[in-house]
């Protein structure tokens, strides 16, 4: 999954001692046997939570990444003792203090498990809100200066906890969009690693130099900034938000399907990342959530474990977020949640990857000929793109094909493909006659699009937040608050405008309609027809390939190229002042 399941995983190192010995230690001419019994107790019990909480969460690392049961109750176990190893310090800190020689740093760690518990958590249940809490473990962190002292000690691997500890607290606000915070976190961070690799003769100075420059690329990503009066950049959330979604017309009827698992999939050469999550995936991830709800403020005090509440039902569809995937592990992932998959459920596989070409063509052109999205391995990559080195017979082996999703159409699947060979996914056929769409990427973009590739793909920009990609593709640098509110709200009448097109449509395929039940799919559905729109209508955009396809296809004069969704188009043009971008003909007949 993330990289910072493994990357940035760290256990406490104080290792098994004996009572004796800590007594000894720190009472200095005290024996045991002059320390209290309850004190003594004491002691005793915090080892033992220690040591159980530290076996247990080094444990995380051995449990199956997929599979949505087997992990549950290993989670319970690792929360309740985390519970009583938190609670426990606070209620006896003094003693632990005077008799164990506890130290901030120590119980920072402890904090530090307890808010990488619930990113995991987070990870494994898709849900939001464990986000919330993981930040207020970290924030509670930094606030109380727990790893302050670290940097007094003599001890490398202290403050490589301490910067590991920067490094999960960044991945954290990164998420929840705390962008501000985020830059404040990146500077105090280098000024840790500039005082580490002074200190210390290190080995890892580049790896740390690289840390930065990830993230500091990565808030950088998005192409356009929202501005208030001062010139001060707003963040902008871009998850699912009440009232974003257009409603269904009354009495409209459409399938009432529910998108339930979703795998990530990234993939792309030289795309921004941080820890092992692109920039396409960031943003897929996060238009495939609902805002987050602070559990704490709802439930509990802050700073306190409530690992069993949770959310009334699950608001978000369960995701696998796969950074550059073998085949056999995109396989493994895809087979495990296709067996998983309740009744009346969706699969949405993201792929956003580099594409694999065929070399030749055969005589019969079947769902292996046409090529796919690389898979994870050692290989020649030429300008972006694989070159092959085996006989012309022979198909690609690191390669997803669209034959590879074939076994997985017996149930409900809804594919988007952002890929420079989306279009080999066009050539599907639907075997089981279950539910299948595919929306597939353009294949080419003019010059000044493609410069920008790096930042992320243009396509998962439309899909992620429609107006920023309008704006990026019309070349703006910013918006102006008031302008951008204006804008959002037209979009608004915009996509109720497209979601009528769709159900009203009598030419339309019924596996749209059949997906159109669920908010997620809904918004992607119309969000996919107005960058196909916008795309058609702009001035730079002149070849069929830099159009995205659908399969199957979409009644184009119903949709794509309506002329109520072109004016439309034209008039968010000239709301931001754009409209010379744009062909315009279309304007005489209004």
């Amino acid at each position: 999954i993330f990289s910072i399941v493994s990357y940035f995983y760290s256990c406490l190192s104080r290792s098994p001692v004996r009572l004796s010995d800590i007594f000894s230690v720190m009472t200095g001419a005290e024996t045991e046997d002059d320390i209290p019994l309850g004190e003594r107790k004491t002691v005793t019990d915090f080892c033992y939570l220690l040591d159980k909480s530290k076996q247990l969460f080094n444990g995380l690392r051995d449990l199956p990444q997929y599979g949505h049961k087997q992990w549950q109750s290993y989670f319970g176990r690792t929360f309740d003792v985390y519970t009583k190893l938190w609670k426990f310090q606070q209620q006896h800190r003094q003693v632990l203090d005077s008799r164990y020689g506890l130290k901030r740093w120590q119980i920072g760690e402890v904090a530090s498990k307890i808010g990488q518990l619930y990113y995991h958590y987070y990870l494994r249940t898709s849900e939001t809100s464990y986000l919330n809490e993981a930040f207020s473990f970290y924030s509670a962190i930094r606030q109380r200066s727990y790893y302050f002292q670290v940097n007094k000690e003599d001890r490398p691997e202290l403050v490589v906890k301490k910067l590991r500890y920067y490094a999960r607290y960044i991945v954290v606000c990164l998420l929840l969009n705390k962008m501000d915070l985020v830059k404040v976190l990146v500077k105090e961070l280098s000024e840790e690693i500039e005082d580490y690799t002074q200190r210390f003769n290190t080995e890892d100075q580049l790896e740390w130099n690289l840390v930065l420059q990830e993230v500091a690329a990565f808030v950088e990503a998005d192409p356009v900034v929202v501005l208030n009066d001062n010139n001060s950049v707003i963040v902008i959330s871009n998850r699912l938000q009440e009232g974003s979604v257009p409603p269904l017309e009354q009495g409209m009827v459409v399938g009432q399907l529910i998108l339930a698992d979703a795998l990530i999939i990234g993939n792309c050469n030289n795309q921004v990342k941080f820890s092992e999550l692109t920039i396409d995936m960031f943003r897929m991830l996060q238009a495939l959530e609902r805002e987050p709800v602070n559990l704490a403020t709802q439930t509990s005090k802050q700073g306190t474990l409530e690992p069993n509440e949770k959310p009334a039902k699950r608001e978000n569809p369960h995701k696998y977020l796969l950074y550059k995937p073998t085949f056999s592990q995109l396989f493994t992932f895809l087979s495990a949640s296709f067996k998983e998959l309740p009744a009346n459920s969706v699969l949405l596989v993201y792929l956003s990857a580099t594409g694999v070409f065929p070399t030749g063509h055969s005589d019969y052109e079947g769902p292996y000929d046409f090529g796919g999205v690389l898979t994870n391995t050692n290989r020649d990559v030429v300008n972006g793109e694989t070159v092959q080195k085996r006989n012309q017979a022979q198909k690609e082996m690191h390669c997803l094909h669209p034959g590879d999703l074939f076994p997985f159409t017996r149930k409900p699947l809804f594919v988007i493909v952002d890929s420079s060979n989306s279009t080999a996914f066009k050539n599907f056929t639907n075997l089981f006659g279950q539910p299948l769409v595919c929306l597939l990427s353009p294949t080419a973009y003019p010059k000044s699009v493609q410069d920008q590739s790096q930042r992320g793909s243009l396509f998962t920009l439309f899909l992620y937040s429609p107006l920023l990609a309008f704006s990026s593709v019309c070349g703006l640098n910013s918006v102006r608050r008031g302008l951008w509110d204006k804008a959002q709200e037209f979009l608004r009448k915009v996509y109720r405008d497209i979601g009528q097109m769709i159900t009203r449509s009598r030419s339309i395929d019924q596996a749209f309609l059949q997906f159109f039940g669920d908010e997620f799919l809904r918004l992607l559905l119309i969000r996919f027809v107005f960058c196909s729109a916008t795309l058609r209508l702009h001035k730079l955009f002149r070849e069929s390939r830099s159009f995205p396809e659908s399969y199957p296809e979409l009644p184009k004069q119903d949709t794509v190229e309506s002329s109520l969704l072109q004016k439309h188009i034209l008039e968010l043009a000239t709301m931001l002042d754009v409209q010379s971008l744009f062909w315009d003909d279309s304007l005489e007949a209004y």
